[in-house]
């Protein structure tokens, strides 16, 4: 796969990611699924935008230029106060109440595990620019991974936390 062909297929998969965030956000219940949608939704829209300008790049002079790519991800403390909260309104009976918004998670899991396993191929093909341009795709979309999944966790009551058990039952 060659770089035009490769900032294409990537369009298609940030648009699957874009759509999938745009719907759990506009079906989710609660203001903090609601906000965690809308903010991965958000980044996802600037994905695309960077990607059509490098696109708009590559088809006007055969380079592109490797622009640094920002993301809203916060750090992994952030994301473990903003959980805490989340779990301090989810309980018993409430907890139905969430069945849409971890649908929808699970399904965004789905696409940004697709969606970054595509970047990590793109990031052993293609060469030197395609490769830097890539492996910052990677990154962001590792965290939003790690976002998902700790959204996940805490709404299904996993006792796990970015993939480590927090508790244990045997002595």
């Amino acid at each position: 796969m060659n770089l035009d062909e490769a900032i294409r297929t990537a369009l298609d998969y940030e648009g699957r990611v874009h759509r999938t965030y745009q719907e759990a956000m506009e079906k989710a219940t609660s203001e903090p699924g609601k906000r965690v949608f809308k903010a991965l939704c958000d980044e996802e829209m600037g994905h695309i935008k960077y990607l059509r300008e490098r696109l708009d790049e590559w088809q006007q002079t055969g380079r592109i230029n490797v622009k640094q790519l920002g993301t809203a991800v916060p750090s992994r403390e952030a994301i473990s106060q903003s959980v805490e909260k989340l779990q301090g309104t989810v309980s018993g009976d409430e907890s139905s109440k969430h069945d849409t918004e971890l649908e929808m998670l699970k399904r965004a899991l789905d696409v940004e595990t697709e969606t970054s396993s595509f970047y990590k191929e793109m990031v052993r093909t293609l060469d030197a620019d395609g490769q830097k341009m890539f492996a910052r795709f990677v990154e962001i979309e590792e965290g939003h991974q790690a976002i998902v999944q700790a959204e996940i966790d805490c709404l299904s009551g996993s006792g796990f936390w970015f993939d480590t058990q927090e508790f244990s039952l045997e002595l």
